[in-house]
């Protein structure tokens, strides 16, 4: 079935798309009145209630051998890190400044794997990973000046959701994906529900009075965050990973759109410019390695 429907893969990486900025800012609304634990934890819980029958339904179970285990739990705690520190991000910086900057992580992955995995990156690449960081630094400059420290927080989403991504090449082969999120949800929501029930919800204690509007919006966080990340899994199914990667960069343009319809949010002149140079080499370095994958293939048939 892989690559078979390539137009469908495109129509689930643009759902994707449009679903991750959108729940983005359905936490950046909720944010102001809501515990921080709390909203990570309905992202999570839902997740799990929605896939856990999917998982039931499959037949194949929620056993992982102890080494897979091992690292999905790690993998879970960076989600967790990862989504905290996005969410907190939200609350000081317009919607698509935070992912412009969030969006240095395709960078952050390329030096981790030279430095921890010993992958080869050539100068381009390189090259492309410094002018993407200057990008980056346009971006929070004037968000610095505004708001201060807050806005270095989606610099450190990016590297954990680097760390993230790292520890899912390591186990994907071993697990399906949506067993794997399925997994992490559950995990999630035994982390964090401790917390929240023996701390007495110290951050937050009007959470036990909110509206049914409110409750409904933290249904719609997780449901919105649950199915985006499914889109994604789906897309790669229907899609070469070398055509659907580029699309991903439609999150910041989206992000923009809806910080603008919801929050009167628009970047300002230099802002704009780094988010501009931030997309121009994240498509580099992928343009990059298509064509050199590209290449490889080739090289065979010439000799």
């Amino acid at each position: 079935m892989t690559n078979d429907h390539p137009f469908l893969g495109v129509m689930l990486m643009l759902a994707f798309c449009v679903l991750a900025p959108l729940g983005d800012s359905i936490a950046k609304l909720l944010g102001g009145t809501i515990a921080l634990g709390l909203l990570v934890l309905a992202r999570f819980a839902i997740q799990a209630a929605i896939l856990t029958p999917l998982v039931i339904w499959s037949g194949k179970g929620f056993g992982l051998p102890p080494r897979v285990l091992r690292w999905s739990l790690v993998r879970t705690v960076l989600h967790i890190l990862g989504i905290g520190l996005m969410f907190s991000a939200l609350q000081y910086l317009p919607l698509a400044d935070a992912l412009a900057i969030a969006f240095v992580m395709p960078f952050i992955m390329l030096i981790l794997g030279h430095f921890v995995l010993d992958e080869h990156v050539g100068l381009h690449r390189m090259v492309a990973c410094a002018v993407g960081f200057v990008g980056t630094l346009l971006v929070i400059q004037p968000n610095f000046v505004e708001v201060g420290y807050p806005a270095l927080l989606p610099l450190g989403v990016a590297v954990i959701f680097a760390l993230f991504m790292m520890v899912t090449r390591k186990i994907a082969r071993a697990v399906d994906p949506i067993k794997l999120q399925a997994i992490s949800g559950i995990q999630a929501t035994i982390i964090l529900a401790p917390f929240l029930i023996f701390g007495g919800l110290q951050t937050g204690a009007s959470e036990m009075a909110i509206s049914g509007t409110t409750w409904a919006m933290l249904l719609g966080l997780g449901v919105i965050g649950t199915l985006a990340h499914l889109f994604m899994t789906w897309s790669l199914r229907f899609a070469p990973a070398a055509t659907l990667a580029p699309m991903q960069y439609l999150e910041i343009p989206f992000g923009t759109a809806i910080g603008w319809l919801i929050f009167a949010d628009l970047p300002n002149g230099l802002a704009a410019l780094g988010i501009c140079i931030t997309i121009g080499a994240g498509l580099y370095i992928i343009l990059r390695e298509r064509w050199l994958s590209q290449q490889s293939q080739d090289a065979p048939a010439a000799t």
